[in-house]
């Protein structure tokens, strides 16, 4: 076994045995990576407290020739604490990791979508903007190559008619093409300036009808993208 070094978000965990967990971990340099964690169900574990969900940690680990390897060394490197204290931090927060959790593929780097998780869980903890998980997963889709066309129609590329979003066409569709659901210019708006720059004016919104639409295209959009609901936007609406 060989021993290595790494900074990563804990994704998900699950029990392992009667003491051990398993953890699902996004890395800097090594990707998706499942790792155990033997012990840390136990009262006196020295970390079982720092591998919980959305937590930002310093790893050692020892690469095994099986599927996990396994966790010797943690250490906190932000210990978002405000997040575990408000249900809609966590909420949040559970909506960027089951993202990041279903485009990143074991054993292939993608430090950038390791950044921008760490980035989206730090606007989480400290301003909570209602658009973060929409913003999250437009953003996440244009770094998987797969960003929405929202400029013009896809199907005939007409400029400047009244919309509708059809993300299983790859973006927005005009009333001639037909298909899609209704959005508003002002939702459409706000996608594009998710897409196009325009990010910390869109994070500055505030709650409300405009944000939840926007939530919602940017929900279905990546739903088509995964092939599979994404269960934790519901529960923060739920």
């Amino acid at each position: 076994m060989s021993l290595y070094r790494d900074v990563a978000v804990v994704l998900r965990t699950y029990r392992l045995g009667e003491a051990d967990r398993i953890v699902v971990l996004m890395t800097k340099e090594r990707g998706k990576v499942r790792a155990v964690a033997k012990g840390v169900r136990r009262t006196k574990s020295k970390f079982g407290s720092r591998l919980e969900p959305g937590s930002y940690v310093d790893l050692q680990l020892y690469e095994t020739r099986g599927e996990l390897d396994i966790v010797s060394q943690v250490e906190t490197i932000e210990p978002h604490r405000r997040t575990r204290e408000d249900l809609s931090r966590l909420s949040r927060t559970a909506a960027l990791l089951e993202a990041v959790d279903n485009v990143a593929q074991e054993g292939e780097p993608s430090p950038r979508v390791h950044d921008m998780l760490v980035g989206g869980l730090r606007a989480v903890e400290d301003q909570n903007p209602p658009l973060v998980t929409a913003a999250f997963y437009l953003k996440l889709l244009a770094q998987e190559g797969l960003a929405p066309e929202v400029e013009v129609c896809v199907g005939c590329a007409e400029e400047d008619v009244d919309f509708a979003w059809a993300p299983e066409a790859g973006g927005v569709r005009c009333g001639s093409c037909g298909g899609g659901r209704p959005m508003s210019d002002e939702a459409l708006s706000v996608v594009r300036a998710i897409l196009g720059g325009g990010l910390n004016v869109a994070l500055s919104l505030p709650e409300g009808s405009l944000s939840h639409e926007v939530e919602a295209l940017a929900t279905t959009a990546f739903e088509q993208h995964v092939e599979r609901r994404m269960r934790a936007p519901r529960v923060l609406h739920d």
